[in-house]
């Protein structure tokens, strides 16, 4: 008999409590999060082990690649000219596509070319400044050498091409679900004192221990896995996409310089006519990078640049290139024939939103704040292994059998309860917001759903329970008294 209630024959039976709205939506949350952790884990061990070897990558590029990087000071620099001269004459006929000038003294100067090589890498002549001494000839990709340059390709694609960045989308969305469902289990969860959700346990079992370490770490790191998730989707295929989409339509996209050279008298809107539209010859490349660069020099474009020519009839561009803090991003367009600024962009007039992106994927990469940065991502990345690590542990701990006969527990956390379909719908409405913007988490998370919800149901059919009546923590439902 059930304390409390009225078993008298003939008094009234009261009506059965209405269970919550999302009940059961806390112990969703704690499923998805167990379960993308065990599926997803090894995609997250990949990119964290990889994004860890990148953190690596500044002083594997000056090791291996010295003589390339560096040339004795020996006098003065000579005349840029010459030294695009020099590289120009060991690859004769390839159009030049890039020049960066010495950064600083005992730096080489970069000059590179089309020379047909799979996307993004280009054939790169390093030029002693103060010898024009040709000092190597690599193929680099964008403004990475190769060894650098494969360490990128491996944390963004698994050397796989499109198809590998799959993969990364995969682990950066899920990292962001992981963490914010992870952040919903470290809050709700009963603990004897507040501060041991920041803080780990020290005693008890070794799962109890395992479990509040794991807790504390990923609130502590949370922000910055946020952080790097959200600018990994960057990168990826679909994501991506739709991201620089987005950008786009809010007009949030990085400015540039315009190219377009001004007609005769001034006029940009009439036709460019004459030697301007003709292609630099080669043999004239040296002379007009130096004139390119006398004239940015002029305007006060100071520091690290890269020149880029422009099409036929366009306008080169010099670009400063400090990505670190304070960032030099200031650009200015010049015609080559006469060299006159045609346009001007400075760093401080980009968009907000333009400025944000440019600094969040300079903070990614690790160019943002020097070494404290690279030493901010390594940190972060052995956090993603660890946590990793220790929720198999924890797996592992409880798992149903084991060898000496003894059971663990029967599932995980949250397991025994049935979600209410308001709790179901709010995460399916979830999903399927997601997907509009990161189709392969919006996929994958509607999955997960779809098969909770055929797991409970055989569940629901071996037990025989009636379903939505066990409560999480308990091992049996408890049930609801009759008159």
């Amino acid at each position: 008999m059930s304390a409390g209630l009225d078993t008298r024959p003939g008094a009234p039976v009261p009506p059965p409590e209405r269970p919550p709205l999302f009940r059961g939506l806390q112990g969703l949350v704690t499923r998805i999060h167990f379960y993308a952790g065990l599926f997803v884990g090894p995609f997250l061990l990949v990119a964290a082990l990889t994004g860890l070897l990148y953190t690596l990558s500044p002083p594997i590029e000056r090791w291996m690649y010295a003589d390339a990087l560096t040339a004795p000071v020996s006098g003065p620099e000579l005349p840029l000219s010459r030294q695009v001269e020099a590289a120009v004459a060991t690859q004769p006929g390839l159009p030049v596509t890039e020049i960066r000038p010495s950064r600083e003294p005992g730096a080489t100067t970069r000059v590179s070319f089309d020379a047909d090589l799979p996307e993004s890498y280009s054939r790169t002549v390093f030029v002693d400044p103060y010898t024009a001494q040709v000092r190597a000839t690599l193929d680099t990709y964008a403004e990475w050498l190769p060894a650098r340059g494969v360490i990128d390709n491996l944390h963004r694609s698994l050397l796989l091409g499109a198809p590998g960045q799959v993969y990364t989308e995969l682990a950066a969305s899920w990292l962001a679900v992981l963490t914010l469902s992870g952040l919903v289990v470290q809050v709700t969860r009963r603990v004897r004192r507040r501060r041991e959700r920041l803080l780990p346990r020290t005693g008890g079992s070794s799962r109890s221990r395992l479990r509040s370490w794991h807790g504390a770490v990923g609130v502590w790191a949370s922000v910055g896995f946020l952080f790097l998730a959200a600018t990994g989707l960057t990168w990826s295929q679909f994501a991506g996409a739709n991201v620089g989409a987005l950008r786009t339509a809010l007009d949030w996209t990085t400015p540039s310089v315009s190219s377009t050279l001004p007609a005769a008298g001034g006029d940009a809107a009439a036709p460019v006519t004459g030697a301007a539209t003709a292609p630099v010859a080669p043999r004239a490349v040296p002379a007009v990078a130096q004139r390119v660069l006398d004239a940015a020099r002029a305007d006060g474009l100071s520091g690290p640049v890269e020149l880029t020519p422009g099409e036929p009839g366009e306008a080169w561009t010099v670009q400063q290139t400090v990505r670190s803090w304070p960032s030099q991003q200031d650009s200015v367009a010049v015609a080559p024939a006469t060299g006159t600024i045609t346009d001007r962009l400075a760093f401080a007039d980009w968009p907000v939103a333009a400025k944000l992106a440019r600094w969040g994927i300079d903070a990614h990469m690790g160019l943002l704040f020097g070494t404290v940065n690279l030493v901010a991502l390594a940190a972060l990345a052995s956090a993603v292994v660890v946590l990793v690590v220790w929720g198999y542990r924890m797996w592992w701990l409880r798992r149903p059998t084991r060898p000496d006969g003894s059971r663990g527990l029967a599932g995980p956390p949250g397991s025994r309860e049935r979600p209410s379909p308001a709790a179901v719908a709010l995460v399916g409405l979830a999903a399927v917001a997601a997907g509009l913007v990161l189709p392969v988490l919006g996929v994958s998370l509607i999955l997960f759903l779809l098969v909770d919800a055929l797991v409970a149901a055989r569940r629901d059919r071996q037990t025989g329970e009636p379903a939505g009546l066990t409560r999480p923590g308990r091992g049996r439902a408890r049930p609801r008294a009759s008159g």
